[in-house]
């Protein structure tokens, strides 16, 4: 009897692309949003409350009521998430990120269509914060999406404790350097979705730059949500 063909090793997982995939859309959002919508964050929070400070001190050019809208509406769509996200436990985490991709590129598909075919010096006050609270959900509802897959390094959003990681943790400062490769990546990939964000806002404008966004996100996830390892259920 012919011994048993020995089972062929597992291909890892490309959730880690995929993530590094919506850190560059988080990037494209962020330089649509501050080039387009006035000096305002819609995937970066920490920004916000750094000109909601400069606001606070009379800093002209910086409007307070963007960056709470801006904010409020990130906490809500994470709000959001995380009570769906209590009746996705055990089930395959496919379904879940499919779910929220759809949401969110419905949002950033929605808000593209508020600002299509209209300049940025002449989009009125009632479409920017239309805007920034579509946006600022999707992109809330997807960061706390990412928060319960728990995947170290790669939250698609804060760049800051990734970047203190790879100083703190080199070779230099006696450290291992841990995920050093995925840090980098992370840091290359926020850097090159601002990159093209920008260019699209420059050269076609806010609605390419969103819409753009959105088409990558539901593209991406929907060729990793057909690996094997997207059946794999979720955890608390």
């Amino acid at each position: 009897m012919a011994p048993p063909s020995p089972t062929p090793p597992a291909s890892p997982s490309p959730l880690p692309a995929l993530l590094l995939l919506l850190s560059a859309i988080t990037g494209l959002v962020d330089a649509a949003s501050v080039l387009g919508l006035g000096k305002v964050f819609t995937a970066n929070m920490t920004g916000n409350v750094v000109f909601l400070g400069f606001a606070a001190a009379g800093t002209p050019g910086f409007n307070w009521s963007l960056y709470v809208v801006a904010i409020l509406a990130f906490m809500a769509g994470a709000l959001v998430a995380g009570r769906l996200a209590h009746g996705h436990v055990a089930r395959p985490v496919r379904g879940w990120l499919m779910r929220a991709a759809l949401l969110e590129t419905l949002l950033l598909w929605v808000a593209a269509a508020i600002a299509f075919g209209v300049g940025i010096a002449d989009l009125s006050i009632e479409r920017t914060y239309a805007i920034i609270v579509l946006t600022g959900i999707a992109m809330g509802f997807r960061n706390a999406t990412i928060r319960q897959l728990k995947v170290p390094d790669l939250t698609t959003t804060v760049l800051t404790l990734t970047i203190t990681g790879l100083a703190a943790d080199s070779t230099p400062a006696g450290g291992s350097n841990p995920n050093w490769t995925r840090r980098i990546a992370a840091v290359v990939s926020i850097f090159a979705g601002a990159a093209i964000g920008a260019w699209l806002v420059r050269a076609s404008g806010l609605a390419a730059a969103l819409a753009a966004a959105g088409l990558l996100g539901l593209v991406g996830t929907f060729a990793w949500s057909c690996h094997p390892t997207a059946a794999t259920p979720i955890s608390r």
